[in-house]
């Protein structure tokens, strides 16, 4: 490791009155130019390659109350500079080592008027560009609100994007594919029903935001080290093709309450001409801090079943009881009820589940809806709708508990907290307790609905430092979080790495209330995932809901063999065969890539990345070295033809293929599919069908 000063990273000119440093990546290929405009504003610009990919852009904060804003004004104190290299191995992750290595600018800047002092840090890495505010200790700046980050990100072109509508509440929209100058137009039809949303504007959109401009640059802007601060959408000046930072405000409208010392989150801008690049990029976790958990051995990927698919496709009920319209912890005698035969968490039918995870060879079982309280658990305002510890009559905590160490599986923990987030904190360290003392030793939150406090936002500060708090205190326990609902992630695994997984984005669930569309899982790489990886539940075989759930006619916009694939492209240390055990038991030729597909790994090569139409990995298994690769298709019929230069040279494997046949399509013919084997070396080529929503999944086996 080596942190020096670098004169060669940095060039300083004054030009027409004019402030401006020049900072390089490592390779040279990204310039970030810092300028101070002559009414003392900061801007900066970026170039790739010496193309124009942020256009100047302006800097700074304006705050609530106060006579002067960071806006403009400033003089240059100070510049440093230099040059970082490292690498680290995450507890888990794509790879074994991650490298570190960046050039940094760090910008004093004091404001003549108000005598305060702010500095702007700027990394340069290869893959793109990462900077702050930061507030040191002062007398004229300690306590203050924000009223709005001003930052800009002025675009050089009219970009195709791929982007979600800008919304204080959920993620859990489609994706739409467009021109930056069509988001307005087709806004409306972006926003789509959920049980809690507040869009903000016409032109507002979130982040992770995935681009490609017209000479092929794939652009991507997002933000890292979301700690103490509220979440970052961008509002775009649609005429100018400028996008502005849109915090999420609190229930006052308040952006964000600082006190300093302090920073904000890194604001990150992605660049490269190969879109392989965006997907293996690990910049984002590179801008958070190193992992604050000195012991990990507790920390374990997870391949896991669960009583959910069949609730959520309406199979059975989270409600133990129909008898009661509302009930009250600690009032309502759910021993005087009648059960309502649809109960899902029922101690019979969770030992079902126990058996199957233990007979295939899967660490754990999640069940959700087994705590009282589900009858009128969201919707109605309620502070306290959970305890967190308080079985049905039909869920034995205890016998379950023991007949599933005795098959050697772990049992998840569900806790909903119905978005009442007091009620949660209030009674977060007993329900941890729970836990440890019945073997959990992993929780799925969730926090489905409207906040409470009434008036808060899911991304506001509050509540992201809420999910903080939770994952922290998590951590005492030993306890693994996956957090459903909740602010999308931005690196902060690398931190807390018992941050196993979040939702954050719309799952496969939303294939039982409707469907996404076919090229959903395109997209989600180059976006949602990343700021980290994402609790996608794939692995559904039977397509058609309504057979298992006669008055549901949905249907899952997929392959059988794009559910193969997902567990390579929809990277996670969390994964879940998510579908009915008959289901596997229907089609246990397919099921076996399932229960032999790896959760963690040594090494990831994207081979092939298109964000919206395809994308295709392959990954090395952490300690047993063995590869797997998949591959997601989008809306078009396509052959994926690649080389296995990735396997070790003069050594011979067996490739177990799962594809769509010929006639496959996710909507008419989803579960057809052919599984073939074939003897391969890293000098073999593969030329291979993908149907529309459709793609494979390949495991290799070394021949001894």
């Amino acid at each position: 490791m080596k942190n020096i000063l670098s004169t060669f990273l940095l060039s300083i000119f004054i030009c027409s009155g004019l402030f401006a440093q020049e900072l390089k990546s490592p390779n040279g290929n990204l310039t970030m130019t810092f300028t101070l405009l002559n009414d003392g504003a900061p801007t900066y610009q970026l170039n790739y390659k010496n193309k124009q990919i942020v256009k100047s852009s302006k800097l700074g904060l304006e705050l609530k109350n106060d006579k002067k804003s960071l806006l403009n004004d400033f003089t240059i104190a100070d510049t440093k500079t230099t040059s970082f290299d490292e690498s680290w191995s995450p507890v888990w992750g794509e790879v074994k080592t991650i490298r570190n290595h960046y050039n940094e600018l760090a910008i004093t800047l004091n404001q003549k008027e108000s005598n305060r002092q702010i500095i702007i840090r700027f990394r340069l890495f290869n893959d793109g560009l990462g900077f702050r505010y930061e507030f040191p200790t002062q007398k004229n700046l300690t306590y203050f609100v924000i009223k709005e980050e001003k930052t800009q990100f002025a675009m050089a072109g009219d970009h195709t994007a791929y982007w979600l509508a800008g919304d204080y509440d959920t993620q859990e929209y489609d994706y739409t594919t467009s021109k930056l100058s069509e988001i307005r137009a087709l806004n409306a039809k972006a926003v789509t029903a959920n049980l809690s949303q507040k869009p903000f504007s016409q032109t507002g959109v979130q982040t992770s935001l995935m681009m490609k401009s017209a000479d092929g640059i794939y652009i991507n802007l997002h933000e890292a080290a979301l700690i103490n601060y509220p979440a970052m959408h961008l509002n775009l000046d649609d005429q100018n093709m400028i996008f502005q930072s849109w915090l999420t405000p609190d229930m006052k409208g308040d952006k964000g309450y600082m006190q300093a010392p302090s920073t904000t989150p890194w604001r990150t801008v992605m660049v490269s001409d190969d879109a392989r690049e965006i997907l293996a990029s690990k910049m984002i976790y590179n801008l958070n801090e190193p992992n604050k958990i000195k012991e990990t051995s507790w920390i374990k990927p997870t391949k896991y079943v669960g009583v959910w698919w069949e609730m959520i496709t309406g199979k059975s009920s989270w409600a133990y009881t129909d008898d009661y319209p509302s009930v009250e912890l600690g009032k309502t005698d759910f021993t005087k009820a009648k059960p309502n035969g649809k109960h899902g968490a029922n101690t019979a039918n969770v030992k079902k589940y126990i058996d199957f995870a233990a007979q295939h060879g899967f660490d754990a079982v999640l069940v959700e809806g087994w705590n009282i309280g589900w009858e009128d658990w969201y919707g109605n305002s309620k502070d306290y709708v959970f305890d967190f510890v308080t079985p049905y009559p039909d869920f034995n905590v205890t016998e379950i508990r023991d007949y599933a160490k005795g098959k050697g599986v772990k049992m998840m923990m569900h806790h909903e907290t119905s978005s009442s987030v007091r009620n949660y904190e209030r009674h977060l360290d007993t329900a941890y307790k729970f836990m440890k003392a019945n073997g959990y030793d992993a929780v799925k939150s969730g926090y489905v609905g409207d906040i409470l406090p009434r008036g808060e936002n899911h991304y506001s500060q509050w509540i992201i430092n809420h999910y903080q708090y939770a994952l922290e205190q998590a951590a005492k326990y030993k306890i693994m979080v996956n957090a459903h609902e909740a602010v999308r992630p931005t690196g902060i695994a690398r931190t807390y790495p018992n941050l196993l997984g979040n939702e954050s984005a719309r799952g496969t669930e939303y294939q039982a209330f409707g469907g996404s569309k076919p090229n959903h899982v395109t997209i989600l790489p180059f976006t949602r995932l990343q700021g980290g990886p994402m609790d996608y539940t794939p692995g559904i075989f039977e397509m058609d809901i309504s057979k298992i759930n006669p008055s549901n006619n949905s249907h899952v916009n997929s392959t059988l063999a794009n559910q193969l694939a997902l567990y390579l492209t929809m990277y996670s240390p969390l994964q879940m065969a998510a579908d009915l055990p008959e289901n596997y038991n229907r089609f246990p030729d397919a099921f076996q890539f399932i229960k032999d597909v790896a959760v963690d790994w040594d090494d990831s090569k994207y081979i092939e990345a298109e964000p919206g139409q395809y994308v295709t990995v392959a990954r090395k298994a952490k300690n047993t070295g063995q590869w797997f690769l998949g591959s997601v298709n989008g809306e078009t019929v396509r052959i994926s033809t690649i080389k296995l230069d990735f396997l070790e040279a003069g050594k011979k494997y067996t490739a177990t293929i799962y594809a769509d046949a010929k006639d496959a399509h996710y909507k008419t013919n989803p579960q057809a599919y052919t599984i073939r084997k074939v003897v391969v070396t890293n000098k073999s080529k593969l030329a291979q069908f993908c149907a529309v929503g459709g793609g494979y999944a390949i495991s290799f086996v070394e021949n001894k």
